[in-house]
């Protein structure tokens, strides 16, 4: 379903709408929309339209008998071929990256921008595609099916590489040392195989913008990533506590306390509870008003 906001709808409002139900989440629009934060007049429905085209335009070579597989190797020659999707190998943390219009010109991306472009053209082409939070690298999990036969086919949107079981396990094992998952509790590969909510893959989304731009000191736009986080997360009280701290990055005092407040009276067992209760007095002693 696709919402069309009036003019006097907030783009944040608007996004609420967007993620609002879990049953009819729409996730290439709430992606789409991600992008008006820093191109306020961007026409979210163009874009969509533009994704629309590029799908109708690989549903005309289809025939109706084509069999799951067949339209696999179809959508990978189409996708990173003919279209030229590809990683973003010469500057991976442009924030570009993350905004769906801009991969769509560009034809460049960061993993999570073009599997999301992939997933909407497979399923609309017949497939069924879904997105794997896979360790450090998103990928995309397509099930094939064919009568009697089935099974999974995994794609790394980077790069268009279909992905062997032991390919996954060569990526997954610096993680798993990292982590001492390693040796006879080792657990086994389909646990980090399981498919994505589409919420958690825009939550994922919006992380990486907001590690870009706290990276960058770049307060003033972290604070509406973290706005788009609370809302499309709500009991995540860890961002409300980030909601916080970029408010008072930017000396919005009175409403950094009540994020810090609402974080410490939903977590009371938090590790920077400290911490935190030591940060709501400053704040909220920098906005009591001064005696003359």
């Amino acid at each position: 379903m696709q919402y069309l906001p009036s003019a006097s709808v907030s783009r944040l409002d608007y996004f609420a709408m967007l993620v609002a139900d879990d049953a009819s989440f729409a996730l290439t629009e709430a992606a789409a929309s991600l992008a008006q934060d820093e191109y306020p007049t961007l026409d979210v429905q163009g874009v969509l339209a533009e994704i629309d085209t590029l799908a109708d335009r690989l549903k005309r070579r289809i025939p109706s008998d084509m069999v799951p597989i067949q339209k696999l190797r179809l959508l990978n020659r189409y996708f990173f071929d003919e279209l030229g999707f590809a990683g973003n190998v010469n500057d991976y943390y442009d924030p570009g990256n993350s905004y769906l219009h801009s991969v769509l010109s560009t034809r460049r991306g960061i993993p999570i921008s073009l599997g999301v472009l992939y997933i909407e053209l497979a399923n609309q082409v017949g497939l069924s595609a879904r997105g794997v939070s896979f360790p450090g690298h998103f990928l995309v999990k397509l099930r094939m099916q064919s009568g009697a036969q089935h099974g999974d086919v995994v794609i790394d949107p980077f790069s268009g590489q279909s992905l062997s079981r032991e390919d996954l396990d060569e990526r997954l094992a610096p993680y798993r040392r990292r982590q001492g998952l390693a040796g006879e509790d080792e657990l086994p590969l389909g646990l980090f195989l399981q498919a994505a909510a589409p919420r958690e893959v825009l939550a994922r989304m919006l992380r990486n913008l907001k590690e870009i731009h706290r990276s960058a000191g770049d307060w003033p736009r972290v604070l509406p990533v973290l706005e788009r986080l609370v809302v499309l997360l709500p009991q995540d009280w860890a961002e409300r506590r980030d909601r916080g701290l970029a408010l008072a990055e930017v000396g919005q005092y009175e409403a950094a306390a009540a994020d810090l407040s609402e974080y410490l009276a939903h977590t009371p067992g938090a590790r920077d509870h400290a911490a935190m209760s030591g940060r709501l007095e400053e704040m909220r002693s920098q906005r009591r008003p001064r005696l003359h």
